[in-house]
């Protein structure tokens, strides 16, 4: 085996070695296809290296639009003119990505191009072919994204052609790009599924230098197609996200800003995993709005705002209250449903059924609340009437619908609320299995405690 000095960790290792093969290799032991994929471990744990800036950037209009009927170019524009107002001009939404082969793609890159938005930045989408390569210079594009598959899954069983082959075309477009002083972006498709040392790190090692040569970066995507990566330390390539983060950097030579990591959330890992790949290197992770995408769906944007704020203890800049209006936007003039369970933007994320829980917001809503929903999100935490929420949770309701507090605020002993719940256990009592809706507390609220409705009425005036 050959080693070299490692400038990155100033230590001699052992060299990885490019490694082109007659068949290929589809690692059986780990992916059997006829089972469930196989954790297996290696005990191989790498150190974190967190960037110095970290990223979010969008699929919407790319992935986004593969598990749903189009968008139209006004909704398009729409989406990207909220995608500016949540980024506020901070730069952490940094790019968003977009299809280019139909007329309404084209047209909605142009739309989008002409409000001259600093952040997020238009880039697009191609395949490694230079005729969709012609389709970025011809509307001016500054980057693309360029769908390198890495593995022999794809590469012997749906490109048909064996690793160099395979290469070879790649580092062509990739040549082409530079040439015209695009900065391509490489897409390394099904990347957990792929040799990291025989193929991913050589062609990487290939990219660097081509950038280097150029004076143009060339970015690396590393897309967990399948959504096979795991974070858990100690779990063996090609699954490890640690590792693939950490290899690519430490011996692939890809700096930290021109990394980035594409999940999908098959095995409901596709946040943990973003989250990692930015604590092992990757300065940037790809996401779409409401986790919309392929199968499964891609990591949410919302997601990654929140796992960014954690980690920074700031959000920088951004106005994290357009989450709300982005999913107001899809159920309302998209007729998307979100499951009401959704983190951060489903109907549900912030309320509670459970007469007990409404017990607890009524002393103080930190108790239930997982932060101020109020303030960051403009979401006040909300209370759902039904069998189980009692006297405690019809005065929650009262409370929280007509924003009493302190000294206004109803308490759960008074007699009206014993009233009102005794109309609530009637109805379920006949057999009722829906939760009391808004419009019949409100009703019940005008027989019992018609005060409140002139209370509300005059705050609308």
């Amino acid at each position: 085996m050959n080693v070299k000095f490692n400038e990155n960790n100033r230590m001699m290792e052992i060299e990885f070695q490019y490694r082109d093969v007659p068949e290929a290799n589809l690692f059986r032991n780990i992916f059997p296809y006829k089972e469930v994929p196989r954790l297996v471990f290696n005990q191989r744990v790498v150190p974190m290296n967190i960037p110095e800036n970290l990223y979010i950037t969008d699929t919407t209009f790319r992935d986004g639009q593969q598990s749903r009927s189009p968008y139209t170019v006004e909704q398009i524009s729409t989406l990207f003119d909220l995608l500016n107002r949540l980024d506020n001009g901070s730069g952490i939404i940094r790019q968003s990505e977009f299809f280019l082969y139909s007329k309404t793609d084209r047209d909605a890159v142009c739309k989008c191009m002409e409000k001259g938005y600093k952040y997020p930045e238009i880039t697009a989408w191609i395949r490694a072919k230079k005729e969709d390569f012609q389709l970025v210079k011809d509307l001016g594009i500054k980057e693309t994204g360029i769908l390198v598959s890495c593995s022999d899954y794809h590469i012997f069983k749906k490109l048909k052609m064996n690793r160099t082959q395979a290469m070879n075309q790649y580092l062509s477009i990739v040549s082409s790009a530079l040439e015209a002083g695009i900065v391509p972006r490489c897409h390394f498709e099904d990347i957990t599924r792929a040799d990291f040392y025989g193929f991913v790190l050589p062609f990487a090692d290939k990219l660097m230098e081509m950038s280097k040569e150029a004076g143009i970066p060339v970015k690396v995507r590393a897309c967990d197609t399948m959504g096979l990566g795991v974070s858990i330390p100690g779990v063996a390539l090609p699954r490890s996200v640690p590792q693939i983060i950490y290899g690519l950097v430490n011996y692939g030579n890809v700096p930290s800003e021109y990394l980035e990591w594409h999940g999908h959330n098959d095995f409901y890992r596709a946040v943990t995993n973003s989250t990692s790949a930015w604590l092992y290197g990757a300065a940037a992770v790809n996401t779409s709005l409401l986790g919309i995408g392929e199968r499964t769906g891609n990591t949410p944007l919302e997601a990654m705002i929140m796992e960014y704020v954690q980690l920074r203890g700031t959000s920088n800049g951004m106005n994290l209250r357009v989450i709300t209006e982005i999913a107001d936007y899809f159920e309302n003039e998209l007729n998307y449903e979100i499951p009401p369970r959704t983190p951060f933007v489903g109907r549900a994320f912030n309320s509670t059924r459970a007469g007990i829980h409404a017990d607890g917001l009524l002393k103080d809503e930190e108790i239930y609340n997982i932060f101020d929903t109020t303030r960051i999100l403009g979401r006040p935490p909300v209370v759902v009437v039904d069998s189980h929420s009692g006297l405690a949770g019809i005065a929650a309701w009262m409370n929280n619908y007509f924003h009493l507090k302190g000294d206004k605020a109803i308490d759960k002993k008074d007699e009206r609320i014993a009233k009102i719940k005794k109309w609530v256990d009637d109805e379920y009592a006949n057999g009722r299995t829906t939760v009391i809706s808004d419009s019949e507390l409100e009703q019940l609220a005008k027989e019992y405690l018609p005060h409140l409705l002139s209370l509300r009425q005059s705050r609308v005036e």
